[in-house]
């Protein structure tokens, strides 16, 4: 999986899933070149990896047993650790909106991994039992409809996805949808607490904060909820409740395409092409988790932009991992943290490899881009819960 031997490390990762999934166990080497997977040999799946054009290599007896050697070796920081099951994968998306209307959505599809979409309704009838690893699609999960109001309050897309919102809302007995996002983010809550994993990206993750961290307030201006916003309601944010994020402050006018001071988009003065993030480098012996977050072929990862494109430093809590930063400015771009008995992760930004994505623009091609280092740490957090689970220490 290294950058020089790999034709298609996304691809890659659907095997290895794919392999996971006929009851086979799977070794990851990390910090193997570029974070290898050892699988069984078989024609079989010698055969599909041909056919979805992965890159292998044949390993004698020998040869492994020297590779593990290696890894195991108390100076070198490797870590073999074993895949066991192909996880369970629900992305939490609006049933209407296309597939590469999100990037996790768009590389699972292409990895050939396979997922089930669920929304509100599932969530709130428990369904998040049923799944290993849940996925956010770009929601706002404050009843704000996104904050494009602004720009797009006129559009038919936007009147049409407010009307059918609320029509939802309605339908599940809330008054509101703030009302009912937030009967939901306390569902994903309990699913995260109970020993789930929670990947979310763009206007999910602050979003998603922001409603825990609003329970009971009402933050929402008329042309959202049909009446007025809870006075000084800045004063009332509850910070305990949030999972990743702290003392930020919330954006109050409908006219500014922002939810909090949580993110850096209107506050980076970075040009596209010095736009790079890195990822930090752990013990794979120690923290075999977050080294395997961030398993990759490069440690600089080209930027993108989102909603909510990356993380002010200082309002990121003290017991949530910085995975990847903007050494430039400090800006967090990559975070994880431990909840309860479960694990999130947040990544900045909509799409790897779409560096301004604004609304109407088209698909990004990922046969254009099987090696994205951006891609692959959607991925690694994809095979995070195959991993044979170690007591955690409390």
């Amino acid at each position: 999986m290294d950058a020089e031997s790999q034709k298609n490390h996304l691809k890659a990762y659907g095997i290895t899933y794919w392999t996971l999934d006929k009851q086979l166990k799977v070794k990851w080497l990390l910090n193997y070149r570029g974070g290898s997977f050892l699988l069984p040999d078989s024609e079989e799946i010698q055969r599909e990896c041909q056919i979805r054009g992965v890159s292998f290599e044949i390993l004698s007896d020998s040869k492994t047993e020297s590779i593990l050697q290696e890894i195991s070796s108390p100076s070198k920081n490797m870590e073999a650790v074993v895949l066991e099951k192909a996880p369970k994968i629900a992305v939490y998306s609006p049933k209407g909106k296309l597939p590469w209307d999100d990037a996790v959505t768009m590389v699972l599809t292409y990895a050939e991994i396979p997922y089930e979409t669920i929304y509100d309704e599932e969530v709130l009838n428990d369904a998040l039992l049923l799944y290993d690893w849940l996925h956010l699609h770009h929601e706002d999960f404050t009843g704000q409809f996104g904050k494009f109001y602004a720009n797009y309050r006129t559009a038919a897309w936007y009147i049409d996805e407010k009307k059918q919102a609320e029509a939802l809302a309605t339908k599940l007995g809330y008054s509101k949808v703030s009302e009912s996002k937030l009967a939901v983010s306390l569902k994903i809550r309990e699913y995260v607490l109970g020993g789930g994993f929670m990947f979310a990206m763009c206007s999910a993750t602050d979003s998603f904060d922001i409603a825990l961290a609003a329970q009971g307030v009402d933050i929402c201006e008329p042309m959202f909820d049909g009446d007025a916003s809870d006075a000084n309601y800045q004063s009332k944010i509850n910070y305990n409740k949030t999972f990743a994020f702290k003392n930020f402050t919330l954006e109050r006018s409908p006219m500014v395409y922002e939810f909090s001071s949580i993110d850096m988009t209107q506050k980076r003065q970075i040009p596209k092409m010095t736009d790079y993030f890195t990822l930090m480098d752990f013990s794979a012996k120690w923290d075999p988790i977050p080294t395997m977050l961030c398993q990759n072929h490069t440690a600089l990862v080209k930027g993108f932009m989102g909603q909510t494109t990356s993380f002010t430093r200082n309002e990121i809590k003290s017991n949530v991992l910085v995975l990847g930063e903007n050494k430039t400015n400090g800006e967090a771009k990559y975070i994880h943290g431990i909840k309860g008995k479960g694990f999130f992760t947040f990544y900045g930004g909509h799409d790897p490899e779409d560096y301004t994505h604004r609304v109407g623009d088209p698909k990004t091609e990922l046969d254009l881009y099987p090696t994205s280092p951006g891609y692959r740490l959607i991925l690694n957090n994809v095979l995070f819960p195959a991993a044979r689970k170690k007591k955690q220490k409390t």
